[in-house]
């Protein structure tokens, strides 16, 4: 499934249009992110990669290659060149491996090097971009960004347990279900308030997390 998943991505992919990578500015903070991977080649050259990921023309084109700018939602770039173009999520072919690339509603989901004997290695951030300057702050106070990541996923745990206790206790509403499991109420009701507050809080954590390129399937989608 793996291969065949990866064979699909690798078919959107489309020619580049030899274009120069544009420089990034401080007002695509949320709405682009660029990330850069350095390969050396047989001959010891090293050729540097980036990909430009447009969040807001993945959002505007799911069905599209091109938004009405002209900007396809992720271009492989070699050296500064427009190599490759595509939808997402997708793959790009790179000496050695591929480029897998996804985005969630939140930010990156995933952009990783998947060199052929299957190691794994994420790419390295635009000073600039969002996920730059995240991980320009893990460096600098690494403590703060470490607790910074333990209140994130403690959110992203509370909001997962809250929706899994109102999930069951809707289900056993059901009066069929009820007959044969009983009826649960969920210990934790919230006021209108907290709800709120769990839910932006929950928003900003998963945020946090997909600068830092972490996500988790079950965790980062409660708070969608």
């Amino acid at each position: 499934m793996k291969n065949l998943k990866r064979q699909w991505q690798l078919g959107k992919v489309r020619p580049g249009d030899g274009s120069a990578l544009p420089e990034y500015r401080l007002w695509q903070l949320f709405s682009r992110s660029v990330l850069f991977l350095d390969l050396v080649t047989p001959s010891g050259e090293t050729q540097v990669y980036a990909v430009d990921v447009r969040h807001l023309a993945e959002a505007k084109t799911r069905k599209q290659h091109e938004d009405a700018s002209g900007k396809s939602p992720a271009a492989l770039y070699r050296d500064g060149v427009q190599v490759h173009r595509s939808n997402l999520p997708t793959s790009f072919p790179v000496p050695g491996g591929v480029i897998e690339v996804a985005t969630s509603a939140f930010g990156m989901k995933r952009i990783h090097f998947v060199a052929d004997d299957g190691t794994e290695s994420a790419l390295r951030p635009h000073d600039r971009s969002q996920e730059g300057l995240r991980a320009r702050f893990g460096r600098r106070f690494p403590r703060t960004s470490a607790l910074v990541g333990v209140v994130s996923l403690l959110v992203l745990l509370a909001a997962l347990v809250v929706s899994l206790m109102h999930g069951a206790e809707a289900v056993t509403r059901v009066p069929a279900v009820a007959e044969h499991v009983g009826r649960f109420v969920s210990p934790v009701d919230l006021p209108t308030w907290g709800t709120i507050v769990l839910t932006v809080a929950g928003v900003l954590s998963a945020v946090e997390r997909a600068t830092r390129l972490r996500f988790n399937r079950l965790l980062d989608t409660v708070a969608s």
